[in-house]
Protein backbone atom coordinates (compact mmCIF):
# COMPACT_ATOMS: atom_id res chain seq x y z
CA UNK A 1 0.00 0.00 0.00
CA UNK A 2 1.60 3.22 -1.29
CA UNK A 3 0.69 6.54 0.55
CA UNK A 4 0.72 9.76 -1.46
CA UNK A 5 2.55 12.54 0.05
CA UNK A 6 1.30 15.90 -0.22
CA UNK A 7 3.58 18.28 -2.26
CA UNK A 8 4.55 21.25 0.07
CA UNK A 9 2.63 24.67 -0.06
CA UNK A 10 5.79 27.29 -0.67
CA UNK A 11 6.35 30.96 -1.83
CA UNK A 12 7.73 29.20 -4.61
CA UNK A 13 5.24 27.43 -5.59
CA UNK A 14 2.62 29.65 -5.48
CA UNK A 15 5.03 32.27 -6.91
CA UNK A 16 4.72 29.64 -10.06
CA UNK A 17 1.28 30.01 -9.80
CA UNK A 18 0.63 33.35 -10.45
CA UNK A 19 3.32 33.60 -12.96
CA UNK A 20 0.63 32.16 -15.03
CA UNK A 21 -1.91 35.20 -13.91
CA UNK A 22 -1.36 38.18 -15.82
CA UNK A 23 -3.93 39.97 -13.46
CA UNK A 24 -1.95 38.65 -10.55
CA UNK A 25 1.25 40.24 -11.81
CA UNK A 26 -1.00 43.75 -12.71
CA UNK A 27 -2.52 43.72 -9.18
CA UNK A 28 0.73 42.87 -7.40
CA UNK A 29 -0.78 40.24 -5.37
CA UNK A 30 1.64 38.54 -3.35
CA UNK A 31 1.72 35.24 -0.90
CA UNK A 32 1.30 34.86 2.77
CA UNK A 33 2.19 31.10 4.13
CA UNK A 34 1.46 29.80 7.70
CA UNK A 35 2.21 26.02 7.93
CA UNK A 36 0.16 24.65 4.78
CA UNK A 37 -2.62 27.21 4.62
CA UNK A 38 -2.31 29.76 2.57
CA UNK A 39 -3.42 33.45 2.07
CA UNK A 40 -3.58 36.00 -0.50
CA UNK A 41 -2.69 39.77 -0.26
CA UNK A 42 -3.48 42.59 -2.41
CA UNK A 43 -1.41 45.18 -1.33
CA UNK A 44 -3.37 48.72 -1.62
CA UNK A 45 -2.30 50.96 -4.34
CA UNK A 46 -4.16 54.37 -5.47
CA UNK A 47 -4.45 52.76 -8.42
CA UNK A 48 -7.12 49.98 -7.46
CA UNK A 49 -9.51 52.49 -6.10
CA UNK A 50 -13.07 52.61 -8.04
CA UNK A 51 -14.71 55.29 -6.31
CA UNK A 52 -12.50 58.13 -5.17
CA UNK A 53 -15.28 59.99 -3.33
CA UNK A 54 -15.82 57.13 -0.86
CA UNK A 55 -12.22 56.15 -1.12
CA UNK A 56 -13.46 52.33 -1.77
CA UNK A 57 -11.47 49.73 -4.00
CA UNK A 58 -12.53 48.72 -7.69
CA UNK A 59 -15.18 45.45 -7.06
CA UNK A 60 -13.35 44.60 -10.32
CA UNK A 61 -9.98 44.26 -8.39
CA UNK A 62 -11.45 42.68 -5.41
CA UNK A 63 -13.13 40.44 -8.08
CA UNK A 64 -10.21 39.51 -9.97
CA UNK A 65 -7.98 38.84 -6.64
CA UNK A 66 -10.75 36.08 -5.25
CA UNK A 67 -10.44 34.38 -8.21
CA UNK A 68 -6.87 34.28 -8.42
CA UNK A 69 -7.22 33.12 -4.90
CA UNK A 70 -9.85 30.09 -6.11
CA UNK A 71 -7.44 29.29 -9.14
CA UNK A 72 -3.92 29.09 -6.54
CA UNK A 73 -6.05 26.85 -4.20
CA UNK A 74 -7.17 24.31 -6.84
CA UNK A 75 -3.50 24.54 -8.22
CA UNK A 76 -1.77 23.85 -5.56
CA UNK A 77 -4.39 20.89 -4.17
CA UNK A 78 -2.61 17.82 -2.99
CA UNK A 79 -3.13 15.29 -5.86
CA UNK A 80 -1.38 17.85 -8.56
CA UNK A 81 2.00 17.03 -8.51
CA UNK A 82 2.57 17.14 -12.09
CA UNK A 83 3.96 20.84 -12.96
CA UNK A 84 3.15 22.10 -15.29
CA UNK A 85 -0.26 22.05 -15.66
CA UNK A 86 -3.21 24.00 -16.92
CA UNK A 87 -4.85 26.38 -14.90
CA UNK A 88 -8.10 25.77 -13.35
CA UNK A 89 -10.77 27.38 -15.54
CA UNK A 90 -14.00 28.95 -14.05
CA UNK A 91 -17.59 27.72 -15.30
CA UNK A 92 -19.82 29.93 -13.06
CA UNK A 93 -18.96 32.73 -10.35
CA UNK A 94 -20.90 34.57 -7.49
CA UNK A 95 -19.42 37.09 -5.95
CA UNK A 96 -21.30 38.87 -2.97
CA UNK A 97 -19.84 42.49 -1.93
CA UNK A 98 -20.51 43.07 1.53
CA UNK A 99 -18.59 45.93 2.94
CA UNK A 100 -16.61 48.68 1.24
CA UNK A 101 -13.00 48.12 0.58
CA UNK A 102 -11.25 50.62 2.57
CA UNK A 103 -7.68 52.20 0.84
CA UNK A 104 -5.66 49.45 3.18
CA UNK A 105 -4.40 45.84 2.01
CA UNK A 106 -6.70 43.00 1.79
CA UNK A 107 -6.54 39.37 2.76
CA UNK A 108 -7.93 36.08 0.89
CA UNK A 109 -8.32 32.72 1.59
CA UNK A 110 -10.05 29.95 -0.42
CA UNK A 111 -11.54 26.35 0.98
CA UNK A 112 -12.41 23.37 -1.37
CA UNK A 113 -15.65 22.93 -0.39
CA UNK A 114 -16.12 19.96 -3.34
CA UNK A 115 -13.87 18.33 -5.54
CA UNK A 116 -15.15 16.12 -8.20
CA UNK A 117 -12.66 14.94 -10.72
CA UNK A 118 -13.46 17.53 -13.22
CA UNK A 119 -15.55 20.15 -11.67
CA UNK A 120 -14.07 21.67 -7.77
CA UNK A 121 -16.81 24.03 -5.91
CA UNK A 122 -14.40 26.81 -4.48
CA UNK A 123 -15.15 29.33 -1.16
CA UNK A 124 -13.21 32.55 -1.01
CA UNK A 125 -13.47 35.28 1.67
CA UNK A 126 -11.54 38.65 1.50
CA UNK A 127 -11.18 40.49 4.91
CA UNK A 128 -9.37 43.49 5.86
CA UNK A 129 -9.29 44.32 9.33
CA UNK A 130 -10.61 40.73 10.48
CA UNK A 131 -11.38 37.54 9.05
CA UNK A 132 -14.57 37.23 11.01
CA UNK A 133 -15.69 40.44 8.92
CA UNK A 134 -15.30 39.93 5.19
CA UNK A 135 -15.50 42.30 2.83
CA UNK A 136 -16.16 40.24 -0.26
CA UNK A 137 -16.89 36.63 -0.52
CA UNK A 138 -16.93 34.50 -3.71
CA UNK A 139 -18.82 31.44 -4.81
CA UNK A 140 -17.18 29.60 -7.78
CA UNK A 141 -17.05 26.18 -9.78
CA UNK A 142 -13.96 25.38 -11.37
CA UNK A 143 -12.66 22.87 -14.45
CA UNK A 144 -10.07 21.16 -13.08
CA UNK A 145 -8.35 20.16 -16.34
CA UNK A 146 -6.70 16.75 -16.33
CA UNK A 147 -3.18 17.14 -16.85
CA UNK A 148 -2.80 14.98 -20.55
CA UNK A 149 1.34 16.16 -22.41
CA UNK A 150 -0.81 15.05 -25.47
CA UNK A 151 -3.58 17.43 -25.40
CA UNK A 152 -2.14 20.47 -23.28
CA UNK A 153 0.62 21.49 -25.84
CA UNK A 154 0.30 24.64 -27.19
CA UNK A 155 -1.87 25.31 -30.26
CA UNK A 156 -0.81 27.16 -33.44
CA UNK A 157 -2.19 30.04 -32.31
CA UNK A 158 -0.27 30.20 -29.69
CA UNK A 159 -3.43 29.26 -27.35
CA UNK A 160 -3.45 26.12 -24.44
CA UNK A 161 -6.06 23.45 -24.62
CA UNK A 162 -7.83 21.25 -22.55
CA UNK A 163 -8.44 18.37 -24.54
CA UNK A 164 -8.84 17.57 -28.01
CA UNK A 165 -12.61 17.83 -28.08
CA UNK A 166 -12.40 21.30 -26.28
CA UNK A 167 -13.60 20.05 -23.27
Amino acid sequence: MTTQTRPQVTEARIAEALAHIPYAKELAIRPLVMGDELTLILPYSPQIIGNPMLQALHGGAVGAFLETAAIVQLWLMPNSTSLPKPLPKPIGINIDYLRRGKPKDTFARAKIAKQGARVANVRVRAWQDSYAEPITILHGHFLIAKPDPENSQKTETGNSEIGKDGK
